[in-house]
């Protein structure tokens, strides 16, 4: 009996640490998807690629700002992003270059024309590469300092000096995740067919719109401050 007291104290503590690290798993999740259903640059970057594109132009985008996601959780987590949050040049740098890159891709939706023939055939002929849809989304997302702000403010929160390397990969790849999969289901829906063939009379209007929303998203982060 007195042998069995350490191994029950054991299985209490295992417990103790899987009740742990599933609540903050689960707060990690809840708090990403929350972030990531509000639009925001990679919801609009999607929606242009979806509409203007096609499906897997959506989709590549939404594996861009997925792999993005995961390039912050990832300095987030090693402790640069810290450093980035604290150097007002480095802030700075980061947020300009973010700003000047989506206003960019606004204004190119902004030029956007209306497409005379509603066929498979016009939306392929206007499709773009894989590896471009990928780069717009990853760098929409990257070049967002507000993204390593969210993360530091979130795994500060979570992550302790005794958290398994391992829990903090499952966190990390967690919003990771939380973000490809919506933005792949935004990319899915939007590009239906059916969708896109009663929306295409208006579909340059639409992308102008979006255009204009990227200007604005870019302006506001081009005046956004370190300690927001």
């Amino acid at each position: 009996m007195v042998g069995s007291r350490p191994r029950c104290h054991t299985q209490i503590v295992i417990q103790g640490e899987r009740m742990a690290f599933f609540s903050a798993w689960l707060t990690v999740f809840a708090v990403s998807l929350v972030a990531v259903v509000t639009p925001g640059p990679d919801f609009a970057l999607t929606l242009r690629n979806s509409l203007a594109y096609s499906r897997r132009a959506g989709l590549f985008t939404a594996i861009g700002v997925g792999a993005g996601n995961l390039v912050h959780a990832t300095y987030s987590l090693v402790g640069i992003g810290a450093v980035i949050a604290k150097s007002v040049l480095l802030f700075n740098v980061l947020k300009w270059v973010g700003a000047a890159y989506l206003i960019y891709l606004g204004i190119k939706s902004l030029r956007a024309q209306r497409v005379a023939i509603a066929s498979e055939f016009v939306e392929q002929q206007r499709d773009i590469r894989r590896w471009t849809a990928f780069r717009i989304g990853f760098l929409g997302n990257f070049l967002n300092p507000k993204a390593t702000l969210f993360f530091l403010a979130l795994f500060t929160q979570i992550v302790q000096p005794a958290t398994p390397l391992v829990a903090q990969a499952v966190y990390g790849l967690t919003v990771a995740a939380v973000a490809l999969v919506w933005f792949a289901v935004v990319a899915i829906v939007i590009s239906q067919q059916t969708f896109k063939r009663h929306i295409l009379a208006t579909a340059h209007w639409l992308e102008r719109l979006t255009g204009a929303a990227l200007i604005v998203l870019g302006m506001r982060l081009a005046v956004a401050e370190a300690s927001e």
